[in-house]
């Protein structure tokens, strides 16, 4: 179970990941395993280097005038932008995400553009209420997104601020997908020791 910074549970797919490896690493878990989250149940396997985890099959991306708005494990708001680079992403994105259309939960904010055929995204999110360097779900709603809209072909490559991660998927109909599958690297980067 993940916790945003201000205590509000969530489905976090790139801690997922890290959970997955550190288990693994720690000789709980082998290359496949399952794990529950806030979503529910998900499989999850190593390979190569990258962990994989089969995200909730979506069921409808929602077409708005101003983006989309889908649910990959949590909402996410996607809107396609212009000079992503110099966007405001934390005025922008909190407006988004505190908008009546989707209250009461809110929605966490992706903003995408495609550059030379790459798809890059920045994401504010709500229970952090600021910018964040990468976002597993976020990746996925933003890769579904323009998959509904633009026909993109499995897999779909994204550019976060924090890395790069890759979605895959099946389509199963006009907006709906299944075998949803989120990878990318997770690295230990130290160890420590609780005396007590």
């Amino acid at each position: 179970i993940y916790f945003n910074a201000d205590a509000t549970p969530a489905m976090c797919g790139n801690g997922s990941r890290c959970a997955v490896d550190l288990a693994h690493r720690l000789g709980m878990a082998g290359t496949s395993t399952r794990f529950w989250a806030t979503d529910g149940m998900h499989e999850a396997f190593i390979k190569e280097g990258l962990v994989y985890i089969k995200m909730v099959n979506v069921d409808e991306v929602q077409v708005l005038e101003d983006g989309y708005f889908l649910n990959t494990g949590t909402r996410h708001f996607v809107r396609l932008v212009s000079q992503l680079a110099s966007w405001d992403v934390v005025e922008e994105g909190k407006r988004i995400r505190y908008e009546a259309r989707f209250q009461p939960e809110g929605t966490n904010a992706n903003f995408a553009e495609i550059i030379d055929g790459a798809v890059h995204m920045r994401i504010y999110e709500k229970g952090v209420e600021n910018e964040t360097l990468s976002s597993g779900t976020g990746a996925t709603a933003v890769a579904l997104a323009l998959a509904a809209a633009r026909h993109m072909d499995s897999p779909v490559e994204v550019h976060t601020r924090g890395g790069l991660l890759s979605v895959s998927f099946e389509r199963s109909g006009s907006g709906q997908f299944r075998d949803v599958y989120m990878s990318g690297p997770a690295e230990m980067v130290f160890e420590g020791m609780v005396c007590v």
